[in-house]
């Protein structure tokens, strides 16, 4: 089992990717902001050709079970 937080990059109703994050970090100055503007160069021209602004979203911990078959 594996506890994780993720940082959502949206444009509009799509999700252009989603990061995991550090829980430690987190709370840390400057740290999902460096993650923003990771993504936002990652995925520049994209924006550039896009109707509306990127969104960003911070979602808590999901519980991640491995099922073997």
């Amino acid at each position: 089992m594996h506890i994780q937080m993720q940082l959502m990059m949206y444009i509009g109703n799509d999700l252009i990717e989603a990061v995991p994050l550090d829980r430690e970090q987190v709370p840390v100055p400057g740290y999902l902001g460096n993650i923003k503007r990771q993504l936002k160069e990652k995925y520049k021209d994209t924006l550039q050709n896009a109707s509306r602004a990127a969104e960003f979203l911070v979602i808590p911990p999901v519980v991640e079970i491995a099922v073997s078959e």
